[in-house]
């Protein structure tokens, strides 16, 4: 079996749709995961905004705008009378539903709950849509077999006990149908993955299945060697190593979240990034086993804070990188590069929430200065340390721009460089003009 995830904008439109399940159908025995139209995942959350400020009928309005956009869909997917019925009066029951919201006690809890509707509109509409095509497919509800624990995390344990149970229950379909990003937690109540979304849930289905690929479909033809809004003439990777592929992700590549294929990595799946704008495109694979000695991809990561702390007194001070860190941790606020000296270090940060307490609990420690608008420019590959000449040949290409830090040697995979966000345009373009 293979795991098939179709973003928000490989549904996003009765067409796409249409060209969607041609593509499932091409496959064969697949389980197929599905995001809400695009557009709607927002909508909802205006929506769950508007009623949590008060604003009643904004709230009404947007809901019928939405409503219609979904009457609009099913009309335009679904010749056959008997099945549009179906999608009208399910369509009727979702806003129903979601209009019954605005008159009562609203908290996190039922945003989730509302958010959680657009997943369930688009597999409801498409479900139809094989129906009518004749394909032999049923629709699976996610929140019966996706459940995360009390930190938030996924329960793999219990999503492969449940997910196999689910099929083996129903096991002679060519497709099965259901949600990506939605879920139960511990107290049984609708929540969320956040992190990754729907390419979360097809990496968790993919290895509690034991799927022989997980594809991720989206309107990118994979993993660019460059940003293509940046630079001209870039090309996909075409095959990646989960780690390659993290780092990518982390640093700027919106493709693809860090986090989501990490079950796959450890189930040894390979991951296939797809185009459904393209799909004879061959994009990128990712998996354990990469071709090596080469300098895959550069991404960039904006809005970096920099924050250097000098103080003479710290030479070789036991114990001051730990009371250092324990203010970033005090103020939940990861960390995403750092460099040391004898009388100093420098962190960056991705999140100034917390910046004035921070910088005030540092100053104890020496003198500090902060420096904004920064960028993490990444460059990935093959870095082990005995290849020779890679980490020049990055630095070589950068001779001309300013850079206020460089991390490299933490891990195999990448070099990262920080400097101006006025900078980062001309530094991607150089390392493009310099490494691929």
């Amino acid at each position: 079996m293979k795991v098939m995830k179709f973003g928000g904008t490989s549904v996003g439109s009765a067409q796409r749709m249409k060209n969607m399940v041609a593509l499932v159908a091409a496959e064969g025995n697949v389980l197929v995961v599905l995001s809400a139209m695009s557009g709607t995942t927002n909508s909802l959350i205006s929506i769950s905004q508007s009623i949590h400020d008060s604003e009643f009928g904004n709230a009404r309005k947007q809901i019928d705008d939405l409503e219609t956009k979904y009457k609009n869909t099913a009309a335009e997917l679904l010749s056959d009378p008997e099945l549009l019925g179906k999608a009208d009066a399910y369509i009727n029951k979702v806003f129903s539903d979601l209009r019954s919201y605005v008159d009562r006690p609203f908290s996190i809890k039922e945003e989730k709950e509302v958010v959680a509707f657009g997943e369930k509109l688009s597999t409801n509409l498409v479900a139809l849509y094989m129906k009518q095509q004749g394909l032999d497919s049923v629709l699976l509800d996610a929140t019966e077999f996706i459940r995360i624990d009390r930190d938030g995390e996924p329960d793999q344990a219990y999503i492969k006990e449940k997910a196999n149970a689910v099929i083996a229950a129903d096991p002679d379909h060519k497709i099965y149908l259901t949600q990506g990003f939605i879920c139960r937690n511990m107290d049984g109540e609708i929540d969320n993955l956040q992190r990754g979304g729907s390419d979360y849930s097809a990496s968790l289905l993919g290895a509690a299945l034991n799927a022989e690929e997980i594809q991720i479909w989206t309107d990118i033809d994979g993993m660019h060697n460059n940003d293509p809004r940046f630079v001209e003439g870039t090309s996909p990777v075409s095959e990646l190593h989960f780690e390659e592929a993290a780092e990518l992700a982390y640093f700027g590549a919106k493709i693809l979240h860090p986090t989501c294929v990490q079950p796959a990595k450890f189930a040894n799946i390979p991951v296939r990034l797809l185009n459904t704008m393209e799909p004879e495109a061959p994009g990128t694979t990712i998996y354990n086993a990469a071709p090596t000695h080469t300098i895959k991809a550069v991404a960039a990561k904006d809005n970096i804070t920099a924050i250097k702390i000098k103080s003479s007194h710290m030479l070789l001070a036991y114990g001051f990188l730990c009371k250092v860190f324990e203010i970033f941790e005090k103020y939940h606020t990861p960390i995403d590069m750092i460099t040391t000296s004898e009388v100093g270090v420098s962190v960056t940060i991705d999140n100034e929430r917390y910046i004035k307490e921070i910088e005030k609990e540092l100053a104890m420690f020496g003198d500090v200065t902060v420096d904004h608008d920064m960028v993490i420019v990444c460059v990935v590959g093959d870095l082990e340390w005995q290849n020779r000449g890679f980490e020049a040949a990055v630095v070589n290409a950068l001779k001309d721009i300013p850079v206020r830090m460089i991390s490299y040697g933490g891990s195999n995979y990448n070099i990262s460089l920080l400097i101006r966000k006025e900078d980062k345009i001309n530094a991607l373009k150089l390392l493009s003009e310099n490494l691929f």
